[in-house]
């Protein structure tokens, strides 16, 4: 490599001429055709040259280059190549940094950037409880890429026998969560929660865990006489239950319904897709009944329903339905219609299916089933209210507790 300090402090400063000039031993000063000048390390490698940038002479000094590359010939007589080992270096840095990134912050960022795109803020507020209640105790604080099968695996094995179905949907939020950090460049490999081929071999599905438990329902013999009771509560969310009974709607839908969705000459709730839980809009056919409870509501806003209590109007309507029978859900009601409809009439099962607004599970029948029916479930919906508004001779299977005006 020649002798050493070939050039000076003078000449670095004052050459101007493009090209390389070496202070020996590997070290040269490089002057480009703009005048732009900076520090190169030359060495060879099995015999193939490499060149190395060390940093412009603006930012170093000529002491300082010389530093550089007495480094790099330490390096070469370590056996290691002087690039590779900067390029390791760096790469240590970004993991060292990205180190600070534990599985609590990617899952406040993910749902942060997911949040806009969802369409219910009950769906957001799940995330964030189930992650709270069932992942960080167990790994939150611990570094993403640091997440492993073992460690998931941790937080499943004490929930998987006994809640099954919460503990798949916690499954799919943290395999996304992962797959997040991953794209992000947060952690790097295969994602050690996802199911096919992976978490499927360690868990039993969880629909083989135990069997699918039901809604606490209403026999549909009782339902009459709940109705009877019912209709002695004043307020908005016992008429929003008795709209849902007699539409066979879910509670949400029900209680967010709005003016502009109702046609009352008609007698058609139409429900648009972004409201319901198969993102599919859904038109549902109003008895005689339900138009006459829209028909008392006042038109005091967009919603039928007005509530003051955000996003909890679906637990006052429990409350309601609590207040005249503790062992009921309001999504009960839905199995009671299904009952009725199976046992007492005989309509298809896929036309009370629609009613429901389930998608139609046999693929062949689902395509020739590609209307709504509508007709045949005006009908449906219009023998339902006519079941519903029977007066029973004896009330006894309904325990009204307390007074029923001034009930919740």
């Amino acid at each position: 490599m020649g002798g050493h300090n070939k050039l000076s402090a003078r000449a670095v400063a004052t050459k101007t001429a493009r090209g390389r000039y070496s202070d020996g031993a590997g070290l040269y000063l490089q002057v480009a055709r703009s005048g732009t000048k900076s520090w190169v390390f030359r060495y060879q490698v099995a015999g193939a040259e490499r060149n190395m940038g060390l940093g412009p002479v603006h930012a170093l000094t000529l002491a300082e280059a010389r530093e550089r590359a007495r480094t790099c010939r330490q390096q070469l007589l370590d056996g290691h190549d002087p690039i590779e080992a900067r390029q390791a270096e760096r790469a240590q840095r970004r993991v060292a940094a990205v180190r600070g990134m534990t599985f609590k912050t990617c899952a406040e960022e993910y749902l942060k950037a997911h949040r806009p795109g969802w369409s219910s803020t009950k769906h957001a507020g799940q995330w964030s409880s189930t992650l709270e209640a069932l992942v960080y105790p167990v790994f939150g604080d611990l570094p993403v890429e640091a997440i492993d099968t073992a460690i998931v695996m941790k937080s499943l094995d004490a929930i998987w026998q006994k809640t099954p179905q919460t503990a798949q949907r916690v499954r799919g939020r943290i395999e996304s969560i992962l797959d997040w950090a991953a794209v992000r460049g947060f952690r790097a490999g295969d994602n050690p929660a996802r199911w096919r081929g992976h978490l499927n071999k360690l868990l039993p599905a969880p629909s083989k865990v135990r069997a699918k438990a039901h809604h606490p329902a209403l026999p549909y013999s009782e339902l009459p006489a709940f109705l009877t009771a019912l209709r002695g509560h004043d307020g908005i969310y016992a008429r929003a239950v008795e709209f849902a009974v007699l539409t066979a709607a879910r509670a949400g839908e029900a209680v967010g319904a709005q003016w502009s969705e109702i046609d009352l000459v008609g007698k058609i709730w139409t429900v648009p897709a972004a409201r319901m839980k198969g993102k599919r809009e859904h038109r549902v056919p109003l008895s005689a009944q339900a138009v006459e409870i829209l028909s008392g509501m006042a038109r005091t806003g967009d919603h039928v329903f007005p509530s003051d209590r955000v996003g909890r109007a679906d637990s006052a309507m429990l409350a309601v339905v609590k207040h005249i029978r503790r062992d009921v859900t309001m999504h009960g009601f839905r199995s009671s219609f299904s009952d009725w409809a199976a046992e007492t009439t005989a309509y298809p099962n896929h036309v009370v299916e629609m009613a429901l607004a389930h998608a139609i599970g046999d693929k062949v029948e689902a395509a020739y089933r590609r209307g709504d029916l509508f007709e045949k479930r005006r009908r449906l919906m219009n023998e339902w209210a006519r079941y519903c508004d029977r007066a029973l001779a004896s009330t006894t299977n309904v325990t009204v507790i307390g007074s029923a005006r001034g009930a919740p």
